[in-house]
């Protein structure tokens, strides 16, 4: 039997970009040039992971449109059902292995977004049971939710939380935090994420599900237990046992 993990409890993970395809950013990319703004880094750092009010102004200050931000709000959500009729959502390849791993560590697991959990339900409900109460939790109204995910929700501290998420500006705050992250940038070809996310220290950045093996989480673990996650050292990959 493998060895207990020491410090994480929780692994929190990100659902769109991570869990499931990313269909955000191609449709901001496609709305800001359209409005005639340019799709910059720091535009992208303003949009996503942001709550919606935040990214609907970031918007607006960028295109110069006069549409408020509910009617920026309604353009962006109509240009999404567009792209997702012919780009569908589903789940990552890697997504549910992924799930599997984390919870045969001893991992409790939680989801959340920026949508509503009928968001969830619709795309991962029948993964429902890997989840840990409440199972999804939206986090548009307290982006990006580390403390309350990990204090709020679950009564842990924040060394005993693994965040895995997509955006650069949740990497941002996790090192803030010192929290255990894996980053999973989006793949977007015309999207700052990667850039962005090694810019703001990531140490542990995959490009699929399948990278997050048993050896990473155990790393992190380790790391977490040390305070280490955010410290630039060159440490080996191998299993850790609690003593």
């Amino acid at each position: 039997m493998n060895a207990p993990l020491c410090t994480l409890r929780l692994a929190a993970v990100n659902i769109d970009g991570v869990l499931l395809n990313d269909t955000f950013s191609p449709v901001l990319h496609q709305l800001v040039v359209e409005w005639g703004g340019t799709y910059t880094a720091e535009l992208e750092q303003r949009l996503l992971s942001q709550s919606q009010s935040a990214a609907a102004r970031a918007m607006a200050g960028a295109t110069g449109t006069d549409a408020s931000e509910q009617e920026v709000l309604r353009a962006y959500f109509a240009a999404r059902e567009r792209y997702v009729r012919e780009h569908p959502v589903r789940p990552v390849d890697g997504a549910v292995p992924l799930l599997k791993r984390l919870r045969a560590l001893g991992l409790d697991l939680v989801c959340y977004g920026g949508l509503g959990a009928d968001h969830f339900e619709r795309h991962l409900g029948e993964s429902a049971s890997w989840f840990t109460a409440p199972g999804y939790i939206c986090t548009n109204d307290f982006r990006p939710g580390i403390r309350e995910i990990a204090e709020d929700c679950f009564g842990l501290r924040r060394e005993q939380v693994l965040f895995i998420d997509d955006a650069a500006s949740f990497a941002v705050r996790a090192r803030e935090l010192d929290v255990p992250f894996i980053g999973h940038p989006s793949s977007f070809e015309h999207g700052f994420q990667p850039a962005l996310m090694r810019a703001a220290g990531t140490r542990h950045m995959v490009g699929s599900p399948d990278e997050i093996d048993e050896a990473l989480v155990r790393r992190l673990d380790r790391e977490a237990g040390e305070g280490t996650v955010w410290q630039d050292a060159a440490r080996p990959r191998g299993a850790e046992v609690c003593i």
